[in-house]
């Protein structure tokens, strides 16, 4: 027998909750599901927030045909097209997000993966962030292989980011150039080089919620522990342009669904966010526990002081989560 509140028990207890049990939920009440999620997230998580920034390293003209990209070169998006930026641009936004209060610092990369002599240029660039900034560095490089990662952790890289974007049913129709299976085996090379890796994907591509479901099973099975829980923002020039935007009670749910599944995880608000009105604040209440502040890759997010201030109304700590 199923209902709402054994199935909030096994998790506090320590067990893992099944397909069956999370479709069975998925259904569940919002009120009561959200305040059950939350009482998990504070069992296991306390009250840490896990806030990280984002930099967008290189953009525009990607190889690859994600129907959601505004950087896919295969779309129509008005987007800027730059290599990488300079060391100097890169480190600069680093201390700024440290000044902040900000742990965390992510650079992301368009493009299927970076060549092995732009992967040397970031090794560079990052030793000097951990020398000059000491802020914690992630990095979304694409599709790289595991003596690339090894050579990303020596310079100081502790994390690194890469969705697998929805279900792997699903991922035939949002990205075609590449393969659900070449996401998972990129995210088995990071941590086969020993680096700790964050992982989630994209509401709102025409995934059933039997696809969110899976795709939180594919992260419960690597063990993944940073999961960005993305909202589609339909972009114009990309096939999903028209696609319907989420609500608030969609994410509140989906949130508190992959809270019962990952209890142990920071369940990181993503892209999307600004879209919501309450700018993600009832998804902190419901099983969420981190966020990406400032802006986007190419659409605006929130600001870093605005969201200091939401953490700090609703008693989370900022703190690297996690590592």
């Amino acid at each position: 027998m199923m209902n709402l509140k054994i199935l909030t028990d096994k998790v506090l207890q320590g067990g893992q909750i099944d397909k069956a049990e999370a479709m069975y939920l998925y259904e569940a009440p919002l009120t009561e599901l959200c305040e059950c999620a939350d009482k998990i997230r504070r069992h296991f998580c306390s009250n840490q927030f896990d806030i990280c920034t984002i930099i967008n390293g290189k953009s525009g003209q990607c190889s690859e045909n994600c129907r959601f990209c505004a950087q896919s070169a295969h779309n129509h998006a008005s987007v800027a097209a730059y290599p990488l930026l300079s060391p100097n641009e890169i480190i600069e936004q680093a201390r700024i997000s440290h000044q902040q209060g900000v742990l965390r610092y992510s650079i992301v990369t368009s493009g299927k993966r970076l060549s092995d002599s732009e992967v040397d240029k970031m090794c560079e660039t990052i030793q000097k962030i951990k020398k000059e900034v000491g802020i914690s560095v992630c990095i979304s490089f694409g599709l790289l292989n595991r003596q690339q990662f090894a050579k990303l952790k020596a310079s100081g890289v502790t994390r690194v980011h890469n969705n697998i974007e929805t279900s792997r049913r699903n991922f035939p129709n949002i990205c075609t150039t590449h393969t659900f299976e070449d996401k998972l085996q990129t995210i088995r090379e990071a941590q086969a080089a020993g680096l700790s890796v964050c992982s989630g994907g994209i509401m709102g591509l025409g995934e059933t919620p039997e696809d969110r479901i899976d795709m939180a099973m594919t992260l419960q099975e690597l063990g993944i522990k940073s999961v960005p829980v993305n909202m589609l923002n339909p972009i114009a020039g990309t096939p999903f342009e028209s696609n319907k935007t989420l609500t608030k009670e969609d994410m509140c749910r989906i949130v508190a669904v992959y809270r019962f599944i990952l209890p142990t995880a920071s369940i990181r608000l993503a892209g999307g966010r600004g879209l919501l009105e309450d700018k993600g604040r009832s998804c902190f209440l419901s099983g969420a526990n981190a966020a990406i502040s400032g802006d986007m890759l190419t659409t605006e997010g929130i600001t870093v002081k605005t969201d200091m201030e939401l953490l700090k109304e609703l008693g989370y700590e900022a703190k690297l989560c996690n590592e």
